[in-house]
């Protein structure tokens, strides 16, 4: 029997499932950071170190430790009194983003106003419970830069140039009155929860004049045109209140889960009391706030947007003697090398380090840094690529038992004076691609102590990556003390090398 309309019917199907739309008309009502906040807990807990400060400094906490970062973000949830902005690229249905979840309905059902913005790139299945928060009078759920199809995700392909740019930004404000940006999203591998993989990462918590720049940030996103309520694509439950008891009863499981690990200890943290007793926990400093206009998802406007790359340029400036890069994807354009090659030419020291092909969670991320490994090599910039098994401190995640080890921070140091801590990869998405947010904190103390902090566990985390009296590419190693030379890409096996240098040759580096 012939297929072949049955292929056309098919294929009409798809075309007409592409050319599906997004309705960016869908009515909403703008809203804005409260600003009223100061006689919050939190307002009230700084408010004496906060009068003894200048306006264009903030206090600085930096967050190594995945436990304690994700003990904070729930201890905030319940202390906040006024309000709640949460920015995210991903929130997973797991452990972590359950327990996140529950926090934030907690803090609604207190009266707290909970503004949620979630990227749309793996919300898949998801409307449902979103429109269900949603339903709750004091929880509010935007998705940014929607699909058109909710279920298939790949039949927007004609919507590739719009679709394939993403939200990358990551903040969590309370009460206006402190917030919290950097590397993580919120599931499993981020805070340690998982046994088989752990994601290494780092946020920075502030106070201070830095706050309300953020929420202004967060506003901009919230009110743009690509930021659409959940019930432009869901319908609101028909008994609300039985939607959100049954969402309740889900996340307490969850929560009973964490409650009976290691994570108790998390919940008790004594973070968030050591610095509200203690101010001097934060390091105070000149900043910048850095972030993309949410214009950039749009591609008639993306190319007059605000930009993250020409603000961190700008307030960095030029680099005198060291630049210090870490970074998960490391993705460079020729005119990137040509600027690392200015750089060496003028002797500042540079050290890169990044994903090993082993430790990488995207392979085809490694592909597109493959490339430029040799030349940067040649001109004496320092490579190292971490291992895809490494011991971290025991407060600082679960026992990973013969877990993948990924590197997932997105920092770096200029002059061991200026420290970038953010949602930016040195890559062609971050920098053309996706919107990112970060911050320039000009602390000579936090940037020496980054610095040193990871120089000191190079040698037992990372390959040096080093180009042998030939020029063919080798790493250097050290297992139990001793030296090792390897080469081929370390850990990894033939088809997943096979694999990376595969995908060099496609098109795809822009999108890397």
């Amino acid at each position: 029997m012939c297929k072949l309309p049955q292929i056309l019917i098919l294929s009409t199907l798809l075309v007409a499932s592409g050319c599906a739309t997004v309705d960016f008309d869908y009515p909403k009502t703008e809203s804005f950071a409260l600003t009223d906040t100061a006689d919050t807990h939190l307002g009230r807990q700084f408010a004496d170190d906060l009068a003894t400060r200048p306006a264009d400094q903030s206090g600085f906490y930096t967050l190594p430790d995945a436990i304690g970062s994700l003990g904070l973000r729930l201890l905030l949830a319940e202390r906040a009194e006024r309000s709640i902005d949460a920015q995210y690229f991903l929130i997973h249905d797991d452990l972590v983003g359950k327990a996140f979840i529950r926090a934030l309905l907690q803090a609604a059902n207190r009266g707290v106003r909970v503004r949620l913005l979630i990227d749309d790139v793996q919300l898949s299945g998801y409307d449902k419970g979103l429109a269900a928060l949603d339903a709750h009078d004091n929880f509010e759920v935007r998705i940014f830069n929607p699909f058109a199809n909710r279920r298939v995700r790949g039949l927007d392909a004609l919507r590739f140039s719009q679709i394939t740019r993403r939200m990358h930004n990551k903040s969590f404000t309370v009460d206006n009155q402190i917030t919290l940006i950097g590397g993580r999203n919120i599931a499993d591998e981020y805070f340690g929860a998982r046994s088989d993989e752990i994601f290494t990462d780092l946020d920075v918590l502030a106070i201070g004049s830095i706050v309300p720049k953020v929420s202004t940030m967060f506003d901009t996103y919230w009110n743009h045109a690509t930021s659409l309520p959940i019930t432009a694509f869901a319908d609101a439950p028909e008994d609300a209140d039985q939607a959100l008891a049954s969402l309740d009863d889900s996340l307490t499981e969850a929560m009973a889960d964490i409650e009976a690990s290691r994570y108790a200890e998390a919940l008790k943290s004594s973070i968030l009391n050591y610095i509200q007793s203690d101010a001097s926990a934060f390091t105070w400093a000149k900043y910048e706030l850095v972030f993309d206009s949410p214009d950039k998802v749009v591609p008639k406007a993306a190319d007059e947007s605000a930009s993250i790359t020409t603000q961190m340029r700008d307030s960095i400036g030029e680099v005198e003697e060291e630049m210090f890069v870490v970074t998960p994807y490391f993705v460079l354009t020729k005119d990137n090398i040509d600027a690392f090659r200015a750089l060496r030419d003028r002797g500042v020291k540079v050290t890169v380090v990044t994903n090993s092909l082993a430790s990488n969670n995207h392979a085809v991320s490694h592909s597109g840094y493959i490339p430029v490994r040799k030349p940067l090599l040649a001109m004496g910039v320092e490579l190292y690529e971490l291992r895809a098994r490494i011991d971290l401190p025991a407060d600082e995640t679960q026992d990973v038992q013969n877990g993948k080890t990924t590197l997932h921070a997105k920092t770096f140091a200029v002059d061991r004076d200026k420290l970038f801590i953010g949602s930016f990869n040195w890559n062609q998405r971050s920098a053309n691609r996706d919107t990112e947010l970060g911050t320039v904190i000009y602390s000579p103390e936090l940037a020496t102590r980054l610095v040193e902090r990871i120089t000191a566990v190079l040698p037992q985390w990372t390959f040096q990556v080093f180009l042998n009296e030939d020029g063919k590419l080798r790493w250097r190693g050290f297992d139990d003390g001793k030296e090792v030379i390897l080469e081929k890409e370390p850990q990894s096996g033939y088809w997943r090398r096979f694999s990376a240098n595969t995908m060099r040759w496609a098109p795809i580096k822009g999108q890397l």
